[in-house]
């Protein structure tokens, strides 16, 4: 496994292939995207463990939006199946992939204990649905220091399980190792990454502005709350989608793809 240093501009190609995967499939991607986040937050409602074990799957989650845009970039369909695809490459790396959503979730909840001693643990409270957000709450000191809090300590944190959960899946690296490769292949190439996440914020913030003013449009034509909140929550789906469907091209051109197995290589040369 050999970690490529690519020039800063490979950030917007980034960003570009993730878009264009996306429209290839755009209900398929979008119903895979939803059934996934809709099974985690089913299993959050669980009192006590849900929220926990949500949080353990969420490497596993990433790795099946990378796995479906990979489909997508063969021009095959990407379908439901893919999610168990993820599970069956053997004992070892299901194994390894279980460690990695338990780190994760450690992690998190240590960041979220930390933001807890600025507030008291009312974002806490809110993130886990115990508590509603309401204005008094947001706009609280304690509550916006919080906020700062996770936004700052979740950047290294997104570092780290960046790129190990394909490390994980298709190199059979393990956990730690792959935490550890992963926030070095995202610092070696910082300047791609930033250039990605400056051009995301730019999607992010010109769809957020066309989805404003189709909602004053539709206000203004009298459209009831119903329909506003639809395609309020439709675009937002569909933004994220992309998102996630361009993370898997970030790991194709910072990594060599997988040797293949050396029996392989025997029968390709018989």
């Amino acid at each position: 496994m050999k970690l490529h240093i690519v020039p800063a501009r490979t950030g917007v190609d980034w960003v570009r292939q993730g878009i264009q995967v996306y429209a290839k499939q755009p209900l398929a991607l979008t119903a895979l995207f939803f059934t996934t986040m809709a099974a985690m937050k089913l299993l959050s409602v669980v009192p006590l463990l849900g929220p926990i074990i949500a949080l353990t799957l969420l490497p596993a989650a990433t790795l099946v939006m990378m796995e479906a845009a990979a489909e997508t970039s063969l021009g095959r369909i990407p379908t439901p199946a893919l999610i168990l695809n993820a599970f069956r490459t053997g004992r070892q790396r299901l194994g390894a992939l279980a460690v990695l959503g338990a780190i994760y979730a450690a992690l998190f909840l240590v960041i979220i204990g930390i933001a807890s001693l600025a507030d008291g643990g009312e974002f806490a409270r809110v993130y886990f649905g115990a508590a509603p957000l309401t204005q008094e709450i947001a706009e609280s000191s304690g509550f916006m220091l919080a906020t700062w809090i996770v936004m700052a300590l979740y950047a290294p944190l997104s570092m780290l399980f960046w790129h190990a959960p394909g490390l994980v899946h298709w190199h059979n690296v393990p956990p730690v190792k792959a935490l550890f490769f992963s926030i070095v292949a995202v610092l070696k190439n910082i300047r791609a990454f930033t250039l990605y996440s400056v051009v995301w914020f730019a999607v992010f913030l010109a769809a957020g502005v066309i989805v404003s003013l189709v909602v004053t449009l539709l206000a203004i034509a009298g459209l009831g709350n119903s329909v506003v909140a639809a395609l309020m929550i439709a675009s937002a789906l569909v933004l994220a989608t992309m998102f996630f469907t361009s993370i898997v091209f970030t790991f194709r051109d910072n990594f060599e793809p997988p040797q293949r197995p050396a029996q392989a290589d025997e029968q390709l040369t018989e």
